[in-house]
C-alpha cells in the first residue's frame, strides 16, 4: 500500500548538505513536516529556509549523532509533531589514506559517526515506532556496504558493520508489520562529501566519472517512505560492484587497491587534512559538489570500466567464489 507523504513527520540527520539536503527538499515538496539535524546550525537554517519556501513546516535541531543523549533529545523534540513517521539516518564521513598513515583518532571518528551514529538514531527512533505501532527507519549505507574500499579502511568497516546492523535490526522487528528498516546503497554521488572528508594521502582527491545526482537518492528515499522494502541500490555501478564482489571478492579488492594507488601516484599534491571529522566544514557546500562538471582523471574511467568488465567476465566464466 502506497503511503501518503502529505503531513508525514520526517526526521533527517546529516541534513545540512548533499543527500540530506536533497532529501529534505524532496519531502518538503510533498508536503511533509521536517525535523532537520546536523552539527552546523547555520547550514541547517539555510536548508530549512528553502524547505519552508516549498511549503513545509520545519523544525531545526542541531545534533551530533555520535552523542546518544543529543540524539534522544532530537527524537523528543521531533515528537512535538505528535509522531515520527520516517527517520532517515543519513550521516556519514570518510577518511582517505593508507591504514597505518591515517591517525587512529580519525579511524575511530569515522566508525563512531558512520556506525555508532546510526545505532544512536535507531535507539532513539525504534522505541517510538514500537509505541506508535508504525514507522520507517531508512539507513544510508553506500556500495561500500558490500565491497571493500582500500585506502578508506574505517569507512569500509563502518559500512560493512552498518549493513549487518540493519539486517539484524530488521530481523528483530520482523513481527512488526508496520515497522520497516530499509537500506539505501548508492554509487558515487555528486555531493560535497569528498571535498569535506579527511584526506591523509597528500594528494588531491576526485571521484569517478560515472557520478550521479544526489537527487536520485532523494527520490529513492521517498519511494521507500511510500512503499518500504528491505534495500535499494542507486546507479548501475553499485549493482555491478555488488555482483563483482559477490563472485570474486579478493580479486575485486585487489583491483580497487591497485587502481587507487595508480591514481594517487599521479594526482596533484594537496595538504593533508582532518576535513569534517571533528568539526563541521567551513562551507556546507549545498546539494552538489560540482564533480559532474569537472574534467576527470582517466584512471577513474578505467576503474569504472574495470568493475563492469570484472563483473561480466567472472559471471561468464563462472569463477568459483573460493578461488579468488
Amino acid at each position: 500500500m502506497r503511503k501518503s507523504l502529505k503531513d508525514a513527520v520526517v526526521v533527517i540527520t546529516g541534513a545540512s548538505s548533499g543527500v540530506g539536503q536533497a532529501t529534505a527538499e524532496a519531502f518538503a515538496s510533498r508536503g511533509s513536516n521536517l525535523v532537520l539535524a546536523a552539527r552546523d546550525a547555520a547550514a541547517l537554517q539555510s536548508v530549512a529556509k528553502t524547505c519552508r519556501a516549498l511549503g513545509a513546516v520545519v523544525l531545526v535541531v542541531p545534533t551530533d549523532v555520535t552523542d546518544a543523549d543529543a540524539v534522544k533529545e532530537l527524537a523528543r523534540k521531533a515528537m512535538s509533531f505528535g509522531r515520527i513517521d520516517v527517520w532517515f539516518s543519513n550521516v556519514g564521513v570518510g577518511a582517505v589514506g593508507r591504514f597505518e598513515q591515517t591517525p587512529i583518532e580519525a579511524h575511530e571518528r569515522v566508525v563512531r559517526t558512520n556506525l555508532i551514529g546510526h545505532f544512536n538514531d535507531a535507539h532513539a527512533a525504534i522505541p517510538i515506532f514500537l509505541r506508535q505501532g508504525h514507522g520507517t527507519f531508512i539507513n544510508m549505507i553506500s556500495l561500500g556496504g558490500f565491497a571493500s574500499t582500500p585506502y578508506a579502511a574505517a569507512y569500509s568497516a563502518s559500512k560493512f558493520g552498518l549493513r549487518g546492523f540493519s539486517e539484524a535490526l530488521r530481523a528483530e522487528l520482523a513481527d512488526q508489520r508496520d515497522i520497516h528498516v530499509c537500506d539505501v546503497y548508492p554509487t558515487f554521488l555528486d555531493t560535497p562529501g569528498v571535498a569535506h572528508g579527511a584526506n591523509y594521502t597528500g594528494r588531491r582527491l576526485t571521484v569517478p566519472p560515472l557520478v550521479y545526482d544526489p537527487r536520485r537518492v532523494a527520490r529513492a528515499v521517498l519511494r521507500l517512505a511510500q512503499r518500504p522494502r528491505h534495500s535499494v541500490t542507486v546507479g548501475a555501478i553499485a549493482d555491478l560492484t555488488r555482483l563483482a564482489h559477490f563472485l570474486a571478492p579478493n580479486t575485486m579488492s585487489r583491483l580497487l587497491a591497485r587502481l587507487t594507488s595508480m591514481y594517487l601516484r599521479r594526482a596533484p599534491r594537496a595538504d593533508k587534512s582532518n576535513g569534517n571529522l571533528f568539526r563541521p566544514p567551513a562551507q556546507p557546500g549545498g546539494v552538489e559538489g560540482g564533480w559532474r562538471s569537472q574534467h576527470r582523471v582517466p584512471v577513474a574511467a578505467i576503474a569504472a570500466a574495470a568493475i563492469a568488465g570484472l563483473a561480466l567476465g567472472v559471471a561468464v566464466r563462472g569463477v568459483p567464489h573460493r578461488r579468488t
